[in-house]
């Protein structure tokens, strides 16, 4: 058994969040991935159970009547994204520490929840002028879906403080070695 401890990395939509913790689990083998469950649909190449549990709206309501979830947000009107409890006990049943890649809100959410035991870790962008062209550049989405991850994006870095660190994706090599170093000593460490 693991000593149960979290790490949790949230981030504006478009910071890099994805590309960090896919590095970490690369390097860092007592990591396990949590997957989220969402009530949104899956983009193009996304796998059921493996970015997302994608779940209906309906499905969603449900499980939160029946507590099923550790933590859950409506990120977006009508769109769910949570934690469900049976992830967390699958991967500390395993022995490995649980990685999260999840919304500021959610992130919060949990570091409250789980306090020492989980690591809080905020990437932020070098300025919203940046992250508005690295959403654009990945043409996944409308301009009005777009300007809505702006507007959320900067309310998003207001609470950047709340985190226990928060690392500047200004250059990714960089950001991997710092995350990949805090997250090996929070591991280490037996508290």
């Amino acid at each position: 058994m693991s000593q149960q401890k979290l790490i949790i990395v949230s981030a504006p939509s478009g910071a890099g969040k994805t590309t960090l913790v896919k590095h970490l689990l690369s390097k860092v083998q007592s990591l396990e991935f949590s997957v989220s469950a969402t009530s949104r649909k899956a983009r193009e190449g996304e796998v059921d159970g493996k970015n997302y549990y994608f779940i209906s709206p309906e499905e969603f309501q449900n499980k939160i009547k029946n507590n099923e979830f550790v933590e859950w947000e409506e990120v977006y009107k009508g769109t769910y994204y949570g934690t469900l409890a049976a992830e967390l006990e699958r991967i500390w049943n395993n022995g490995n520490v649980v990685i999260f890649d999840v919304d500021v809100y959610g992130g919060l959410n949990l570091k409250e929840l789980f306090g020492t035991k989980a690591l809080s870790i905020f990437i932020n962008v070098p300025s919203v002028v940046e992250l508005e062209k690295r959403l654009r550049s990945r043409a996944t989405e409308s301009n009005e879906a777009i300007e809505m991850r702006i507007k959320k994006a900067m309310q998003e870095i207001g609470t950047k403080d709340n985190f226990d660190v928060i690392i500047l994706n200004d250059n990714l090599q960089k950001a991997q070695q710092e995350i990949v170093d805090l997250v090996q000593a929070f591991i280490k460490n037996k508290a």
